[in-house]
């Protein structure tokens, strides 16, 4: 149906059209029902039905007049709505009760009633019925338009969360890429080339590993560990035996979901603050493993530790990379699971650095992943 222009609520409303006809023909096929048993429990005889049946039509044919002038009327001011509604639904009225009052005095000519009588009968009831479908008419059409409000703002949210977490994961590959080039110009600089074409390469790798999956893309648990072991042969390559990486991660928890990308800065920030500024370098130990029914993994070093707000416990200062990459990560657990997930970061008391995060587990059966450590 025209007039159905908006968003269907439900399959009856998928084809607005069709909606329209099934409505229109079903309820004047009740309405003539009504009448004709109303008329035959009032004593009136089978002439009767023809009257129904001309009434019935007539009703039929203004009604879709009326459907016309509504669609044209039911998106402007509401005084002009209401008042050009009700005087199209007067002459409306008064055509029907004309045709139904004149056509029943050509029936029954010899009856008592007056063509005024008849002609005032004719208008209460026709003035009811029209009454009665143009407030379902407009009950429909209101309905239709909050539910594709509704569902424009449900859209509009989801926009805005997408948006969100892009804008999140591309808070991190910058910086990452800046220190991997680094690495890479630092490497050029001392004239050991053959690493550094290396490096390039493993950078390119993962470059086109995690550029693959959208950034708002949810991607397995083995997945995530892969592209962090790529991340890690880079590093490797800079840092070589002062970088330990150990992976200890239950197969039955590979196939869990989770934001791609969650897990790098977390190892990134290990490097630079437990790696780099210590002579032996560390451990970087990263463990995932079911707690109930969610995943539960954790990054921990052996270095000298960092508060939860960044700070380096040597200086005091407070690392606005580190606590961009810490909110960034919380910000995007909040995003993929809300209140369902937990992090936290803290270091211990002998030093090193740990970030505990736990998220409901959802397995989706695509990739596995060894146990072996690293």
């Amino acid at each position: 149906m025209p007039l159905f222009g908006l968003t269907s609520p439900g399959p009856f409303f998928g084809n607005k059209i069709r909606a329209f006809w099934n409505l229109q023909i079903l309820g004047w096929l009740a309405w003539f029902g009504l009448r004709a048993m109303s008329g035959f429990a009032g004593g009136q005889t089978f002439d009767f039905l023809v009257l129904v049946v001309v009434s019935a039509v007539t009703g039929f044919s203004l009604t879709l007049l009326l459907s016309v002038c509504y669609r044209a009327l039911i998106n402007r001011r509401t005084i002009l709505v209401w008042g050009a509604c009700f005087g199209v639904l007067a002459i409306a009225t008064a055509i029907w009760a004309f045709i139904d009052a004149w056509f029943l005095q050509i029936l029954k000519p010899d009856s008592d009633t007056s063509f005024t009588g008849l002609l005032l009968v004719a208008i209460y009831i026709d003035a009811t019925t029209l009454a009665a479908w143009s407030a379902l008419y407009f009950a429909i059409n209101y309905f239709l338009q909050l539910e594709e409000q509704s569902d424009r703002v449900l859209r509009l949210e989801a926009q805005a969360a997408s948006a969100q977490l892009a804008m999140l994961r591309y808070q991190l590959n910058p910086h990452f890429l800046f220190n991997t080039l680094n690495s890479i110009s630092t490497l050029v600089l001392l004239k050991q080339s053959e690493p550094a074409n290396a490096m390039l390469s493993r950078l390119s790798a993962f470059l086109r590993y995690t550029l693959a999956n959208e950034p708002t893309a949810q991607v397995t648990l083995a997945q995530e560990i892969e592209t962090l072991k790529l991340y890690l042969d880079i590093e490797k390559m800079r840092f070589e035996d002062r970088l330990r990486p150990h992976f200890h991660i239950d197969p039955g928890v590979a196939r869990a979901r989770l934001p791609s990308l969650l897990l790098q800065p977390l190892i990134e920030n290990a490097i630079k603050y437990a790696v780099t500024p210590q002579e032996e370098g560390a451990d970087i130990t990263i463990s995932a493993q079911l707690a109930g029914q969610k995943v539960r993994i954790t990054v921990s070093d052996t270095g000298a530790g960092l508060s939860a707000d960044g700070a380096n416990p040597t200086t005091g200062i407070a690392t606005e990379s580190t606590g961009v990459g810490l909110a960034n990560i919380r910000d995007r657990l909040a995003q993929a699971f809300g209140d369902q997930h937990r992090f936290d970061a803290q270091s211990g008391d002998d030093g090193g650095f740990t970030v505990t995060i736990e998220f409901p587990f959802q397995p989706d059966g695509q990739a596995r992943i060894g146990t072996e450590a690293t």
